[in-house]
């Protein structure tokens, strides 16, 4: 049977087989030339091309081996310069890389029978800086390029030409103080002993710069007269009083402090308290957003009765009355029409009540006025909310409080206890906001 076509299921399959690495057993080095399996191989050293090359490589086997030997060598050195450079590195992960080639050439047939005989042989050679560590061999390039080592020599030249530079200016440096010296006079110290007149009185020491200038001052006073005394105490009482009447306007300065200041120091005290991740606050009017509980309660308001851990809250609705218990996350804040009361949920100013100037769609922010006269920056929606004091809901749950007291009545005049027992469970949680 002829050779399978190129495009033949065969030849593809063949070629797909023959991709990647395979078992070094099955490689024949002298016909570079990889077989799939064992019985391949066999049939591959009984073809009378191997036969052949065998003859070849027995004439003269050095020849082979050292030819295989330089291949090697040449490859697995052009690879450690180009891919790892003058880095110091394993030896393994050099070799790894190496044999990850198709068409590289396998070690057994150079001269070298394992890794580490290369390494050591690098070394000796002086192609690579080598060590043994803990962790195996590593080895060093040595870049001989001869365009690298006049680079090199570059380098050292700058550098010796900078320093030489440094130490130029260092000296010329020197010569001019030196210069500088030349002319004036240096005061040298002179060291005399501690003596003193009279052997009862103490010795003192003041070693600061204000009782120095008093001594050379008691000192002056000793050698004038009288009169010069009275001068020098004149002087020094004028001294002290401009000093006094310079001092009392300063602390005057100190002590007051203009309406203008004290609303700016304000206004940095709430600006430096930082804003929290919640803002839920009892009796506030909320709005649930949450499609979870069904169309019944979305988009429906109810008011806050109750905070829990601060991020939940137990929110009452408006028109049923019912009780529900939600996160943060599943509500936000309603806004009133301008010139309504709004609260203010979290910031600086939270806490704080004061009346919606004007609502601004574009940046969903809202202009608000403090009580206490203070205009913050327009505050995002979701930091103030509509408080309970303007709702309309007190009127209908009134209402609906006294049709449950007339039933109420109703059932117990006509001694219908069961039934009023259930009306009573059933509007125990209906309470006034």
């Amino acid at each position: 049977m002829g050779k399978s076509d190129f495009l033949t299921p065969k030849a593809i399959a063949n070629r797909i087989k023959s991709k990647g690495l395979q078992k070094l057993r099955w490689y024949c080095q002298m016909c570079q030339k990889q077989c799939r399996d064992e019985n391949g191989f066999k049939c591959h050293c009984m073809s009378e091309s191997h036969q052949r090359q065998l003859l070849l490589a027995s004439e003269n086997p050095q020849q082979f081996m050292d030819y295989f030997s330089e291949e090697f060598r040449n490859d697995f050195l052009e690879l450690l310069r180009r891919r790892f450079g003058t880095k110091r590195v394993h030896n393994n992960i050099v070799y790894n890389e190496y044999i990850s080639h198709r068409e590289h050439i396998h070690m057994n047939a150079t001269q070298w029978e394992t890794l580490t005989d290369f390494t050591k042989w690098l070394g000796r050679e002086g192609l690579c800086k080598v060590d043994e560590t803990p962790k195996g061999w590593y080895i060093q390039y040595i870049d001989r390029d001869p365009e690298t080592i006049r680079r090199q020599l570059e380098l050292e030249k700058k550098k010796k030409q900078d320093l030489d530079d440094e130490e130029k200016t260092a000296k010329f440096i020197q010569e001019q103080v030196r210069r500088g010296l030349e002319g004036k006079e240096q005061e040298v110290p002179v060291f005399t002993e501690l003596s003193r007149e009279n052997d009862e009185e103490k010795v003192t020491f003041n070693l600061n710069k204000g009782a120095c200038s008093s001594g050379a001052a008691s000192s002056k006073s000793s050698s004038l007269g009288p009169s010069a005394l009275k001068a020098i105490g004149t002087t020094a009482s004028v001294k002290r009083k401009e000093s006094s009447q310079s001092s009392a306007p300063s602390k005057e300065k100190k002590k007051k402090k203009s309406a203008l200041d004290e609303i700016m120091e304000i206004e940095e005290e709430k600006k430096r308290t930082a804003r929290t991740d919640y803002w839920l606050q009892p009796e506030i009017i909320v709005k649930i957003i949450t499609k979870k509980l069904g169309e019944k309660y979305h988009k429906k308001k109810g008011i806050v009765k109750e905070v829990i851990d601060k991020y939940t809250a137990v929110v009452k609705m408006i028109d049923s009355g019912d009780k529900l218990k939600l996160d943060q996350t599943h509500l936000e804040t309603v806004i009133p029409a301008p010139g309504k009361r709004i609260l203010v949920l979290n910031g600086g100013y939270r806490g704080n009540e004061g009346t919606l100037e004007s609502i601004n769609e574009k940046t969903f922010s809202a202009t608000i006025v403090i009580e206490t006269g203070l205009n913050p920056p327009p505050l995002p929606w979701k930091r103030v909310s509509k408080p309970l004091g303007h709702q309309g809901s007190p009127c209908i749950s009134l209402v609906s409080l006294i049709t449950d007291i007339a039933e109420a009545i109703y059932l117990l005049i006509t001694k219908e206890i069961p039934y009023l027992l259930v009306l009573i469970c059933s509007r125990s949680y209906n309470k006034l906001p």
